[in-house]
């Protein structure tokens, strides 16, 4: 399957992102369900966010992709700290990525979830959103990345402190 969307087969992808965890009361986290579009058999859940454009802090790209892929408006300067930092290396649409990473948690209570401001791609490889308990995803083996299931255990963690001060 040859997509124009996608890079040439092959390329390395260095990409800058950020990513934002909401986290609601109970404790559970808000994941998106889809695959790489080479696999579709496969899928897997996997953190809000995308790619840092040109001219923009992490936390304005943060904030754009929230409203971009689930429609949930959060200003930047309401993110407050990021929760962590990391680097993956993951194969998408047939190219190796290696991935620098930004991730916010953000508080949220009820929120409607819209694909409506997704991209043609994303739109192509994403079917579904779900609220996770990071034990929950880490048991069904169907993270995206190894890491995802502490990522979602820190953002819980720093949710909660932030309650209590």
């Amino acid at each position: 399957m040859t997509d124009s969307r996608l890079p040439p087969p092959g390329t390395v992808v260095r990409r800058t992102t950020a990513r934002v965890l909401p986290v609601r009361g109970d404790g559970k986290v808000l994941l998106l369900h889809g695959w790489d579009p080479l696999v579709p058999a496969r899928p897997y859940w996997f953190t809000i966010g995308g790619g840092v454009e040109a001219g923009e802090t992490v936390a304005q790209a943060a904030s754009r992709e929230l409203r971009e892929e689930v429609a949930l408006l959060v200003p930047a300067d309401s993110l407050g700290e990021p929760v962590a930092t990391n680097t993956i290396e993951y194969h998408w649409g047939g190219c190796p990525i290696i991935q620098h990473q930004t991730f916010f948690a953000v508080r949220v209570d009820a929120v409607e979830v819209s694909f409506a401001n997704q991209e043609e791609l994303e739109l192509a490889t994403i079917s579904d959103h779900g609220w996770w308990h990071p034990d929950d995803l880490e048991a069904t083996g169907q993270a995206a990345h190894v890491t995802i299931p502490g990522l979602l255990r820190q953002a819980v963690n720093a949710i909660e402190l932030r309650k209590a001060s």
